[in-house]
Protein backbone atom coordinates (compact mmCIF):
# COMPACT_ATOMS: atom_id res chain seq x y z
CA UNK A 1 0.00 0.00 0.00
CA UNK A 2 1.28 3.43 -0.92
CA UNK A 3 -0.14 6.26 1.17
CA UNK A 4 0.48 9.71 -0.30
CA UNK A 5 -2.03 11.67 1.77
CA UNK A 6 -0.41 14.82 3.18
CA UNK A 7 -3.49 15.92 5.12
CA UNK A 8 -3.03 16.19 8.86
CA UNK A 9 -6.51 15.01 9.70
CA UNK A 10 -9.46 13.42 8.03
CA UNK A 11 -13.18 13.43 8.72
CA UNK A 12 -12.93 10.47 11.09
CA UNK A 13 -10.97 12.52 13.66
CA UNK A 14 -7.73 10.66 13.14
CA UNK A 15 -4.21 11.84 12.44
CA UNK A 16 -1.09 10.14 11.16
CA UNK A 17 2.39 10.24 12.60
CA UNK A 18 5.28 8.74 10.62
CA UNK A 19 8.34 8.10 12.78
CA UNK A 20 11.72 6.46 12.34
CA UNK A 21 13.34 5.37 15.58
CA UNK A 22 15.58 2.47 14.62
CA UNK A 23 14.18 -0.99 14.01
CA UNK A 24 10.47 -0.69 13.32
CA UNK A 25 9.73 -3.78 15.42
CA UNK A 26 10.81 -1.88 18.54
CA UNK A 27 8.90 1.33 17.95
CA UNK A 28 5.79 -0.50 16.75
CA UNK A 29 5.67 -2.50 20.00
CA UNK A 30 5.87 0.68 22.09
CA UNK A 31 2.99 2.51 20.38
CA UNK A 32 0.64 -0.48 20.29
CA UNK A 33 0.17 -0.12 24.05
CA UNK A 34 -0.85 3.55 24.00
CA UNK A 35 -4.41 4.79 24.57
CA UNK A 36 -5.72 6.65 21.53
CA UNK A 37 -3.47 4.78 19.08
CA UNK A 38 -5.79 3.08 16.64
CA UNK A 39 -3.29 1.39 14.30
CA UNK A 40 0.46 0.98 13.97
CA UNK A 41 2.05 -0.25 10.74
CA UNK A 42 5.69 -0.93 10.06
CA UNK A 43 7.08 0.27 6.75
CA UNK A 44 9.49 2.48 4.89
CA UNK A 45 9.66 6.19 4.08
CA UNK A 46 12.20 8.40 2.38
CA UNK A 47 12.94 6.28 -0.69
CA UNK A 48 11.10 5.04 -3.75
CA UNK A 49 8.35 2.46 -4.11
CA UNK A 50 10.55 0.34 -6.37
CA UNK A 51 13.21 -0.08 -3.69
CA UNK A 52 10.88 -0.39 -0.67
CA UNK A 53 11.45 -4.00 0.27
CA UNK A 54 13.27 -5.33 3.30
CA UNK A 55 16.24 -6.81 1.45
CA UNK A 56 16.93 -3.61 -0.51
CA UNK A 57 16.30 -1.31 2.47
CA UNK A 58 18.57 -3.45 4.68
CA UNK A 59 21.43 -2.82 2.27
CA UNK A 60 21.39 0.81 3.45
CA UNK A 61 21.56 2.08 -0.13
CA UNK A 62 17.92 3.06 -0.81
CA UNK A 63 17.56 6.21 1.37
CA UNK A 64 14.59 4.64 3.17
CA UNK A 65 14.10 4.80 6.90
CA UNK A 66 12.44 1.94 8.76
CA UNK A 67 9.38 3.73 10.15
CA UNK A 68 6.11 3.17 11.83
CA UNK A 69 2.96 4.92 10.72
CA UNK A 70 0.71 5.59 13.68
CA UNK A 71 -2.98 6.32 13.21
CA UNK A 72 -4.20 8.03 16.36
CA UNK A 73 -7.19 9.88 17.76
CA UNK A 74 -6.06 13.44 18.59
CA UNK A 75 -8.99 13.78 20.99
CA UNK A 76 -7.35 11.08 23.15
CA UNK A 77 -3.62 11.61 22.54
CA UNK A 78 -2.03 14.65 20.96
CA UNK A 79 0.77 14.74 18.40
CA UNK A 80 2.89 16.41 21.10
CA UNK A 81 2.33 13.37 23.35
CA UNK A 82 3.11 11.01 20.45
CA UNK A 83 6.48 12.77 20.17
CA UNK A 84 7.11 12.65 23.93
CA UNK A 85 6.93 8.87 23.62
CA UNK A 86 9.16 8.96 20.54
CA UNK A 87 12.03 10.70 22.34
CA UNK A 88 11.96 8.12 25.12
CA UNK A 89 11.48 5.07 22.88
CA UNK A 90 14.81 5.39 21.06
CA UNK A 91 18.15 7.20 21.16
CA UNK A 92 17.91 10.28 18.91
CA UNK A 93 21.57 11.18 19.51
CA UNK A 94 23.20 8.46 17.42
CA UNK A 95 23.32 9.08 13.66
CA UNK A 96 22.39 6.05 11.56
CA UNK A 97 22.35 3.75 14.54
CA UNK A 98 20.18 2.26 17.28
CA UNK A 99 22.16 -0.08 19.50
CA UNK A 100 23.59 -2.84 17.31
CA UNK A 101 21.39 -1.85 14.35
CA UNK A 102 23.65 0.24 12.12
CA UNK A 103 22.93 1.94 8.80
CA UNK A 104 21.02 4.90 7.37
CA UNK A 105 17.77 2.90 7.43
CA UNK A 106 17.90 3.11 11.25
CA UNK A 107 18.29 6.88 11.46
CA UNK A 108 16.05 8.95 13.71
CA UNK A 109 13.45 10.80 11.63
CA UNK A 110 10.11 12.52 11.89
CA UNK A 111 8.18 12.69 8.62
CA UNK A 112 5.70 15.48 9.26
CA UNK A 113 2.20 15.66 7.76
CA UNK A 114 1.59 19.38 7.30
CA UNK A 115 2.86 22.65 8.71
CA UNK A 116 1.37 22.17 12.18
CA UNK A 117 3.14 18.84 12.68
CA UNK A 118 6.37 20.44 11.44
CA UNK A 119 6.03 23.23 14.00
CA UNK A 120 5.24 20.81 16.82
CA UNK A 121 8.10 18.47 15.83
CA UNK A 122 10.65 21.29 15.74
CA UNK A 123 9.46 22.61 19.11
CA UNK A 124 9.46 19.13 20.62
CA UNK A 125 12.98 18.43 19.36
CA UNK A 126 14.20 21.71 20.83
CA UNK A 127 12.38 21.50 24.16
CA UNK A 128 11.35 17.92 25.02
CA UNK A 129 14.16 15.87 23.45
CA UNK A 130 16.83 18.00 25.10
CA UNK A 131 15.25 17.33 28.51
CA UNK A 132 15.42 13.58 27.90
CA UNK A 133 18.92 13.49 26.34
CA UNK A 134 22.04 15.46 27.25
CA UNK A 135 23.75 15.01 23.87
CA UNK A 136 22.92 16.74 20.55
CA UNK A 137 19.74 15.47 18.88
CA UNK A 138 20.35 14.26 15.29
CA UNK A 139 16.72 13.52 14.38
CA UNK A 140 15.75 14.62 10.87
CA UNK A 141 12.47 16.53 10.55
CA UNK A 142 11.40 16.18 6.93
CA UNK A 143 8.16 16.40 4.94
CA UNK A 144 6.19 13.20 4.52
CA UNK A 145 6.07 12.05 0.91
CA UNK A 146 5.08 8.38 0.96
CA UNK A 147 4.76 5.38 3.23
CA UNK A 148 5.34 1.87 1.93
CA UNK A 149 3.96 -0.89 4.14
CA UNK A 150 6.57 -3.48 5.10
CA UNK A 151 6.13 -7.14 4.37
CA UNK A 152 3.43 -8.99 6.35
CA UNK A 153 5.90 -10.82 8.60
CA UNK A 154 7.13 -7.46 9.97
CA UNK A 155 3.65 -6.39 11.11
CA UNK A 156 2.80 -6.87 14.79
CA UNK A 157 6.16 -8.62 15.07
CA UNK A 158 6.75 -8.39 18.81
CA UNK A 159 3.25 -9.58 19.70
CA UNK A 160 3.51 -12.44 17.20
CA UNK A 161 7.05 -13.64 17.93
CA UNK A 162 7.85 -12.35 21.40
CA UNK A 163 10.58 -14.03 23.35
CA UNK A 164 11.07 -16.77 20.74
CA UNK A 165 13.43 -14.26 19.10
CA UNK A 166 16.38 -13.24 21.31
CA UNK A 167 16.29 -9.75 19.74
CA UNK A 168 12.83 -9.30 21.22
CA UNK A 169 13.96 -10.56 24.62
CA UNK A 170 17.03 -8.37 24.90
CA UNK A 171 16.08 -5.27 22.90
CA UNK A 172 12.32 -4.86 22.52
CA UNK A 173 11.04 -6.15 25.87
CA UNK A 174 13.19 -3.69 27.90
CA UNK A 175 11.99 -0.77 25.71
CA UNK A 176 8.36 -1.75 26.10
CA UNK A 177 8.75 -2.15 29.87
CA UNK A 178 10.53 1.23 30.14
CA UNK A 179 7.75 3.04 28.25
CA UNK A 180 5.02 1.26 30.23
CA UNK A 181 6.65 2.44 33.44
CA UNK A 182 7.37 6.01 32.27
CA UNK A 183 4.00 6.55 30.59
CA UNK A 184 1.71 4.33 32.67
CA UNK A 185 -1.12 6.90 32.54
CA UNK A 186 -1.16 6.71 28.73
CA UNK A 187 -1.51 2.92 28.46
CA UNK A 188 -4.55 1.24 27.00
CA UNK A 189 -6.85 -0.25 29.58
CA UNK A 190 -6.98 -4.05 29.58
CA UNK A 191 -9.57 -5.35 27.15
CA UNK A 192 -10.31 -1.92 25.68
CA UNK A 193 -9.30 -0.82 22.17
CA UNK A 194 -7.67 2.53 21.27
Amino acid sequence: MDTNNNNLTNTNSTELATLGGGCFWCVEAVYQNIEGVLKVESGYSGGTKETADYKKVSSGSTNHVEVIQVTFNPNVISYTEILELFWSAHDPTTPNRQGNDVGPQYRSAIFYHGDEQKRIAEQSKKETATQVWNKPIVTEIVPFEAFYVAEDYHQDYYNSVGDRNPYCTFVITPKVQKIKKMFSSKLKKEGVGG
